[in-house]
């Protein structure tokens, strides 16, 4: 289970909320019916795409089923649920005498292994996957870049986890090695969570003692880029002077993945970026990227304000958003009428429609309304 290290007094002090004596009640989130429709509408369309073999979009796809797995697990259903076992037993079909998980012909062994970790730790209630785990956790860790590929710290790829294929860490692999590590139960003092927390810091554009990359004073606004590995990337492109932009997705990601390996709300690199998000919150758009990668960013965004135990946000112009709320209102605009997601901007797969109902499905997770304690 992932370790929440803030709480809601301390974001709601992050994020300059004035604390007063909080004895009244108040529901943030949306409407419990309108959100158990729209869940219910996505998870009859995927029902409709599973093919035969229990995958989704391609027998090869391992990730896409596996996150198309763990949407279903999320959105309520049961291991057993004839639509999930399938499931299941395709994704078993990948375990590998390595302990990975994965295609056999795949380059996305990180990836792959990663999603489907978190996939069988969601239907994990019985102890069946527990060995699965374990054994996926430490093939992950022979994955990741250290000494074992012959760099040492001062390498800027050094703790991160990429697709095999590009031949450098990336942070949205790293993000999802991070969360498949703590998911497993690794301790957040184990080596591998250290080293992941050194690459984290380096894809952020914040100069400081954690990162001493030559891009972090060229932008040096607290959001992270993709990487700072193999002469650094930015999706969202360079400055004039060299800098990496930073953009949502990847600043929910490394924000997140901070909480997940233990950082404390007061630490500078999480000050930053959380001052990040208050200057670019937005659910129509993922800002730096404008439509690309929109689901990603949505899930991504969800998991991250819920590891901060947030419940209520301020942005920088002192708007206060009920950001559970809101993102399942925006989610209900553009569903389609078969219950599926879609994104026109293709790029990165969002074309199909089952994985970005899948991301869609992940990020209203994160929505049920709840009570919470207001000021009076």
């Amino acid at each position: 289970m992932l370790r929440r290290t803030f709480s809601l007094l301390t974001i709601v002090a992050l994020c300059s909320f004035s604390l007063a004596h909080a004895d009244d009640k108040q529901t943030v989130g949306p409407d419990a019916d309108r959100l158990q429709e729209m869940t219910g509408q996505a998870v009859e369309f995927l029902r409709t795409t599973q093919a035969d073999d229990g995958s989704w979009t391609s027998p090869q796809a391992v990730g896409i089923s596996a996150l198309v797995t763990t949407s279903l697990l999320k959105s309520g259903l049961d291991p057993e649920d004839p639509t999930v076992a399938k499931a299941l037993q395709n994704l078993e079909g990948f375990i590998q005498d390595d302990g990975g998980i994965y295609h056999k012909d795949s380059k996305h062994r990180n990836y792959e292994t990663s999603i489907t970790l978190l996939a069988f730790d969601a239907a994990n209630a019985d102890g069946r996957y527990n060995e699965t785990i374990a054994r996926a956790a430490d093939f992950l860790k022979g994955l990741q870049w250290d000494e074992t590929e012959g760099i040492d710290q001062s390498d800027p790829a050094y703790g991160g986890a990429g697709y095999g294929g590009h031949e450098r860490p990336d942070l949205s692999n790293t993000s999802f090695f991070l969360e498949a590590m703590i998911t497993a139960g690794v301790s957040l003092d184990d080596p591998a969570v250290k080293k992941a927390l050194v690459f984290v810091s380096r894809t952020q554009n914040l100069e400081s003692e954690a990162n001493t990359t030559p891009f972090a004073a060229k932008v040096d606004d607290g959001g992270f880029y993709y990487t700072p590995a193999a002469g650094g990337t930015s999706q969202a492109g360079t400055t004039p002077n060299g800098g990496l932009r930073s953009y949502a997705s990847m600043t929910y990601a490394g924000l997140k993945s901070m909480i997940y390996a233990g950082l404390a709300e007061d630490d500078p690199r999480v000050e930053a970026a959380t001052e990040w998000i208050r200057q670019f919150y937005s659910l129509d758009e993922n800002p730096g990227m404008g439509q690309q990668g929109l689901f990603y960013y949505y899930h991504t965004f969800a998991k991250a304000l819920d590891a901060m135990n947030v419940d209520l946000f301020e942005d920088a112009e002192g708007d206060t958003h009920d950001w559970r709320k809101e993102l399942t209102e925006h989610l209900a605009s553009i569903q389609q009428e078969n219950g599926s997601w879609v994104n026109s901007a293709e790029r990165w797969y969002e074309g199909d429609p089952n994985l970005v109902t899948a991301y869609s499905l992940l990020a209203l997770s994160y929505c049920q309304p709840k009570e919470v304690e207001v000021e009076n």
